[in-house]
Order: structure tokens, then C-alpha cells, then sequence
């Protein structure tokens, strides 16, 4: 009895750990500190170790923007990124240049949102995860702690 109720318990939970991707405790300051200071330090996982070396090498010109780092930040930064990098066969294709909304894992999760609220004022643009994920930086995209009522499910 206590196994079926163990069992029971840990199945009713795995939907809500499906949507945690919390950022990983040996993130170090340099992370938070050059990448969270323009948007959200998004969580590792949400990236192949393949799709991070190639947004890293290309700093210079970051979606419009010379975000390059000095070389011990960036190697820092790069190695604590690939080494909690997501699933590759998992995630798919994050396109050229890499971005989150291009990976698969994004796309089945958002198919049915329409663009109108991508431009919505309170959204802004795709990339801004915080808008909708009240838990965003602590790695929670539960569907059920979006903020915008309309897109609750």
C-alpha cells in the first residue's frame, strides 16, 4: 500500500517538475553578473553545450549588441554554460544564431500562443520569459503561474 502511494505521489508530481529548469547553484557571479545585467541569466538547460559555444564565440555582435566579456569572465561563463548545457537531441535546433524560441522543447510548449501577445506591450518580444513566467529566473515555466490571465490554462 505504501508503494502504490509513493508511486501515486511521485506520478502526480513529474508534470510540475517537467516545467522546472532552475539555474543551476554553482552558477558563478560572472554569469549573473555580465549576462543577467541586459536580460534574464537564462538557465543552461534551455540550450544545447553546442548552441552556447556558438552564441559565446559570437558576443561581439549579440542579437545587435557587443556584449563581449574580458577572456577569464568568458571562459568562465562559457565552461559553466556547456557543462550544465541542455539535451541536444531533446531541445533540437536552436537556429543561427542560437535562440531559445527556436528550440523544439520551446516551440511545443508555446505552439498555441498567438503572435498577437509576442507584441504585446507587456510581453514585448519572445525572448522576454519573465513576462508570462513569474518564476522564470528561478526556473519555474509552470502553465500555471503565468501572469498575463489570458494565456492561463
Amino acid at each position: 500500500m505504501k508503494r502504490i502511494a509513493i508511486t501515486f505521489i511521485l506520478g502526480a508530481a513529474l508534470p510540475a517538475l517537467a516545467d522546472r529548469v532552475p539555474l543551476p547553484a554553482n552558477a558563478p557571479a560572472s554569469y549573473q553578473a555580465e549576462c543577467g545585467s541586459c536580460h534574464m541569466a537564462y538557465q543552461p538547460a534551455l540550450l544545447s553545450a553546442n548552441d552556447w559555444r556558438r552564441t559565446m564565440a559570437g558576443l561581439k555582435d549579440h542579437f545587435g549588441n557587443d556584449a563581449a566579456v574580458d577572456s577569464p569572465a568568458g571562459q568562465e561563463i562559457a565552461s559553466f554554460l556547456e557543462r550544465n548545457a541542455g539535451n541536444a537531441s531533446k531541445l533540437g535546433s536552436a537556429g543561427e544564431p542560437p535562440r531559445i524560441s527556436q528550440t523544439a522543447r520551446f516551440v511545443r510548449k508555446h505552439c498555441k500562443i498567438s503572435a498577437k501577445y509576442w507584441k504585446d506591450p507587456r510581453v514585448k518580444s519572445v525572448a522576454n520569459c519573465e513576462a508570462c513566467h513569474r518564476g522564470a529566473a528561478e526556473g519555474n515555466y509552470s502553465e500555471h503561474d503565468i501572469l498575463i490571465p489570458e494565456l492561463r490554462r
